[in-house]
């Protein structure tokens, strides 16, 4: 016969398991799941390396610092389609710039580029209510019509050796430059979304901007700065791409919109608004990286690569749910 204390059991242990959201940890369960089978099935093939490891970091340090932004902007239940190609836009600004004007000034121009391109999204987003899917949207065309343009499709080399160290292509000690960027970046994203009057108004705009506005919150000068702090983060991770590979090219970060809106609701930011999770969008695009890696190193094609990240795009966008 079963003593009170066991016969409880069960029901506390169901209990834990009723109250578990399950959808806003998956990412951190599905880290390790792939983990360790790619650990057993690609350990020969050079998958556990430390220099492997440190690959995965500094390939998806660019995602990472766009992911981090985009996480206010998906948690005010907007979006920003336009990140990749304004990465590429910065690229090729920056290596221009600092090619005629030096170091300085290229650094200006490149977050100047970006500035420009996330206050026009947020002004038409914030000001004229027009849908910010819209907007981006053809915010990505726009800007990566004139990357183009202004460098007749043509890569622009980076020779200043200052620029490149601090921009990616350097190490600090044993500690790559890019990891450094990521650290930082993940670092005050956390601490302005969950320390900050900032981050609870973000957060209370995407719930329920008509409530938020009734309790005084500028809801649209929120939307306004979400829009704002992207373009210039995607501007960043567009220099970076340029340190680390020493030239800004108008491709740099095409198609990285989707990767990095992945890694955000992966991580469990909710598409619908009003929740954000800025660890969680940094195991997303770790995620992302970890599974890029494993499928090069299992030998599949650009084409089968491809079907894999799609079916985990439309994966992160089923598991999203409202609060």
């Amino acid at each position: 016969m079963s003593s009170p204390a066991t016969a409880t059991r069960p029901s506390l242990v169901s209990r834990a398991l009723a109250h578990l959201d399950w959808r806003s940890n998956i990412i951190y369960i599905a880290f390790v799941v792939v983990f360790v089978l790619f650990a057993i099935f690609l350990g020969n093939d050079g998958f556990l390396s430390p220099n492997n490891m440190l690959n995965i970091v500094r390939q998806t340090a660019t995602i990472s610092i766009m992911a981090v932004a985009m996480t206010f902007v998906i948690a005010t239940a907007e979006i920003d389609l336009s990140v990749g190609s304004v990465a590429g836009l910065a690229s090729v600004v920056t290596a221009m710039a600092t090619a005629q004007f030096g170091l300085v000034p290229g650094i200006l121009a490149g977050l100047l580029a970006g500035a420009v391109i996330g206050a026009v999204n947020g002004g038409l987003v914030a000001l004229l209510k027009i849908p910010s899917f819209l907007v981006t949207l053809g915010m990505l065309g726009l800007a990566a019509g004139v990357s183009q343009w202004i460098t007749a499709s043509a890569p622009q080399p980076i020779s200043d050796r200052l620029y490149v160290l601090i921009f990616g292509g350097g190490d600090f000690g044993p500690v790559p430059g890019l990891l450094v960027w990521t650290v930082v970046a993940v670092a005050v994203g956390w601490l302005v979304m969950n320390r900050t009057g900032y981050g609870r108004r973000v957060l209370a705009t995407g719930g329920n901007p008509t409530a938020a506005a009734y309790t005084g919150i500028n809801t649209a000068r929120i939307k306004f700065t979400v829009l704002l702090t992207s373009g210039v983060a995607a501007a960043l991770a567009g220099m970076l791409y340029a340190g680390r590979l020493e030239s800004g090219r108008f491709q740099w970060g095409q198609g990285d919109e989707l990767t990095v809106i992945a890694a955000v609701i992966l991580g469990g930011t909710s598409l619908f608004g009003g929740r954000g999770a800025i660890i969680g969008t940094l195991f997303g695009s770790l995620f992302m990286g970890l599974v890029n890696n494993g499928l090069i190193l299992a030998g599949l094609d650009v084409a089968q690569q491809q079907v894999v990240r799609g079916a985990i795009i439309i994966a992160a966008v089923a598991l999203s749910r409202k609060k």
